[in-house]
């Protein structure tokens, strides 16, 4: 594989914090009051516009006001109530010394995700960072990846994705690339594995072992 694709949160980052607290700062402006910790572990992960209307089943024309509620919080600090996780700069630096092209390719709004690979040192690690935009492009991590894949000038067959949970997975295989799963987030158990992920590795030195052996 020559392109790496990463995702941000759950994979490069743990956010649990900053995201958590987040989605109880919007869900409070919306009148809703559910601290369900299950509920807000899986909000780790996907679109916002998912997490309010699949998991906490808001109606549609109070979803995009609980967006704006949960940005205004998080963008003054849930943003770095974040840490990076085991492992990630030493296998980034493994992966850029070997010759890979990498880059980010989140469900965060970029102006965030710039933010916090700058703040936690992986920007030199990255040829391209993308995420979603406040203004709704790029809402779904299909094409957040298709974007990734433009910067980079990849190519679908020697391209992988690493993400912790199944979004990242669907979104691989809608792009037709391969993907790793990650076991350092927040997926329930057996997701990844549900989703088709191609192969699944507990931590980052599991991870730079399987990509720097094929």
């Amino acid at each position: 594989m020559k392109y790496l694709l990463f995702d941000l949160d759950g994979t490069l980052t743990d956010p649990y914090e900053g995201i958590t607290k987040s989605i109880l700062y919007a869900l409070s402006a919306v009148g809703v009051y559910d601290d369900d910790p299950q509920k807000l572990r899986n909000c780790i992960g996907p679109p916002l516009n998912y997490s309010f209307s699949e998991i906490y089943r808001l109606p549609p024309d109070r979803v995009p006001f609980a967006i704006r509620k949960y940005r205004e919080r998080y963008g003054e600090v849930g943003l770095f109530e974040n840490e990076p996780l085991p492992g990630a700069l030493e296998a980034l630096k493994a992966f850029k010394e070997a010759g890979m092209k990498m880059a980010v390719a989140s469900s965060k709004p970029k102006p965030f995700v710039d933010r916090i690979v700058d703040k936690f040192g992986f920007a030199p690690y990255f040829d391209a960072v993308v995420g979603s935009g406040l203004d709704g492009k790029l809402n779904t991590k299909t094409l957040v990846m298709r974007e990734a894949m433009r910067l980079l000038d990849a190519k679908a067959g020697e391209t992988v994705m690493i993400g912790d949970r199944k979004h990242d997975v669907l979104g691989a295989k809608e792009c037709g690339v391969k993907c790793v799963g990650i076991e350092t987030g927040y997926a329930e158990e057996g997701e990844l594995a549900a989703a088709g992920a191609d192969r699944i590795v507990k931590n980052f030195p599991e991870l730079t072992k399987l990509l720097l052996s094929v």
